[in-house]
């Protein structure tokens, strides 16, 4: 059999052979479409940062001023009692508990007015300031009130009658510290609207446990505080005639609760402050300022645990208490809260 015309035959086996010796064509199979490799999943937390607003300046600023004014103070002459001259700063532990809250201001404000992470910085200002306001009522009451109706007290690891009080620049510059501070926070508060910052979350799923666990630790804090860190002991009195001994007990420093007037209000806006702070603080958005939140009550607590352990520990006259030890405990409870804050982000980054 022949194919085509002009004399010349094709046998049909060899146009077969032909047709199966061509390469197949290349077809792609139905409904397949070739994608590109999908990109990663973006690392951290998709923190957002806009513009930095001046009043959230301003608020780094005066932390600022703060911290140190709040500094110069534990090395000055704080106040003159019954002829006693106090500095806060007078052992290597006073001078830790003295500095800490202080030059935490100035490492936090500083970065607040260059526009680091601004948020962390004003949520620290205005948890600070809450914390403030009680503690410069108190400080008030010492160095003015005090001699009103005087009593013993535990001033810079000394016993002292505050019958006369003298002031002295040491204590100046710490009114004035915490002034600043109260002053910060209410800027910082005006800028919190203001300021854009924002992340993914991360820290949301703990938020509730923390939460519990603050306002635990501010229970105990406050309960701490109803009692002074650092106590006169009770005297042992053996009667020579029969040889029975008797418990003395001696007047020892009054708590923070058992002030009169302006230190009993500084002391229970104090003790507010601390509960409210401890519920409001792992709730703040986003996850950095909850960091900042509790760093601010983590170093108030810590230092007055510290405080109160140097206290006891340089004088003989005292006694470390157990509400000493619980504000020491609680202190680090804080700071061990504002660390899991700080790295849970770490846990929940998403991986390629």
């Amino acid at each position: 059999m022949t194919i085509g015309g002009g004399g010349e035959t094709v046998p049909t086996r060899d146009v077969r052979a032909s047709a199966r010796r061509r390469p197949p064509e290349t077809r792609r199979p139905a409904g397949r479409v070739q994608r590109p490799p999908a990109d990663p999943l973006p690392h951290g937390e998709g923190l957002v940062i806009g513009t930095v607003p001046t009043p959230a300046r301003l608020a780094g600023v005066l932390l600022v001023l703060a911290g140190a004014a709040g500094t110069a103070a534990a090395f000055q002459t704080f106040l003159v009692v019954g002829g006693s001259t106090l500095v806060l700063a007078h052992s290597a532990a006073s001078t830790v508990a003295a500095v800490l809250v202080p030059l935490t201001h100035l490492l936090v404000g500083a970065g607040l007015a260059l526009g680091r992470v601004p948020k962390f910085g004003l949520a620290y200002a205005v948890v600070s300031a809450a914390l403030g306001v009680g503690r410069l009522l108190i400080e008030v009451y010492l160095g003015r009130a005090s001699t009103d109706r005087p009593g013993v007290e535990v001033l810079a690891g000394n016993l002292v009658l505050t019958t006369r009080v003298e002031i002295r620049p040491g204590w100046v510059l710490a009114v004035l510290a915490l002034s600043l501070l109260v002053l910060a926070g209410a800027v910082a508060l005006v800028a919190w609207g203001r300021t854009v910052m924002e992340d993914a979350g991360a820290l949301d799923p703990a938020r509730s446990a923390l939460a519990g666990a603050a306002v635990l630790l501010g229970v105990g804090t406050v309960l701490s505080l109803t009692l002074p860190p650092a106590d006169v002991p009770a005297d042992l009195v053996t009667d020579p005639t029969t040889g029975l001994e008797t418990v003395v007990e001696r007047e020892g420093p009054q708590a923070l609760l058992e002030r009169p007037l302006l230190a009993l209000l500084g002391g229970l806006l104090l003790a507010g402050a601390v509960l409210l702070c401890s519920a409001l603080a792992p709730s703040l958005r986003p996850r950095l300022a909850a960091v900042g939140g509790l760093l601010a009550i983590a170093t108030v607590v810590l230092g007055a645990g510290i405080g109160g352990w140097a206290d006891a520990t340089g004088s003989d006259d005292l006694d470390w208490t157990l509400a000493g030890a619980g504000l020491l405990v609680t202190g680090l409870g804080y700071a061990l809260l504002t660390l899991l804050a700080w790295r849970l982000h770490r846990e929940s980054d998403p991986h390629p």
